[in-house]
């Protein structure tokens, strides 16, 4: 995925000579205009927590990292997140809210956690050291991948399905450099 396709709709990156991009903010939340949410990979390493720690809307205090999948807009989306703190490990969870469209209009409003068939117990991403979030999604089975490890395998409702759109990434209070690659549509 060429960098410059990203678009970022809260957050900022920086890219580096190698394409790779930066994150050091609080917050990044991007999508990939045009892009099949069937299968993706996000390839990051973490350097340390961002010095601005923020608070989610719900007032949790989070740092993780991961994939928008199905992402039609700020209140419509599935998420595939691994995190840090404050209970390190795999979250597969959608939102939706089919009436509204901007965060700002539904907050946390929507969210479902979906309970895995299969799940490897998973620790928090070492910093300093790449690791690899890999999807698969045929519906209605999500397989993600840790490091090479199958380590969540599960069926999203019909209710995930509702709504569709492009594959994005999300970063929480993480400083972080990262790559995303999806298949050519």
């Amino acid at each position: 995925m060429p960098p410059s396709e990203l678009k970022v709709t809260e957050g900022a990156t920086r890219q580096r000579p190698d394409g790779r991009l930066d994150v050091d903010g609080a917050r990044l939340r991007a999508i990939l205009p045009g892009s099949d949410s069937s299968r993706a990979e996000l390839r990051f390493t973490p350097h340390a927590p961002s010095d601005e720690q923020r608070a989610l809307q719900s007032g949790a205090q989070r740092q993780q990292v991961g994939l928008k999948l199905r992402a039609r807009d700020g209140c419509n989306v599935v998420y595939v997140m691994w995190r840090f703190t404050p209970k390190p490990g795999l979250v597969v969870n959608y939102k939706r809210n089919p009436d509204l469209h901007r965060s700002a209009d539904c907050g946390n409003a929507g969210y479902v956690t979906v309970r895995p068939h299969r799940r490897v117990a998973l620790g928090a991403p070492a910093w300093g050291q790449e690791h690899v979030l890999r999807v698969e999604l045929a519906r209605p089975t999500l397989r993600v991948w840790a490091d090479d490890t199958l380590a969540w395998e599960g069926a999203l409702p019909a209710e995930a399905f509702s709504f569709d759109g492009p594959v994005g990434l999300r970063s929480d209070n993480v400083r972080l450099t990262l790559q995303l690659r999806v298949p050519p549509p």
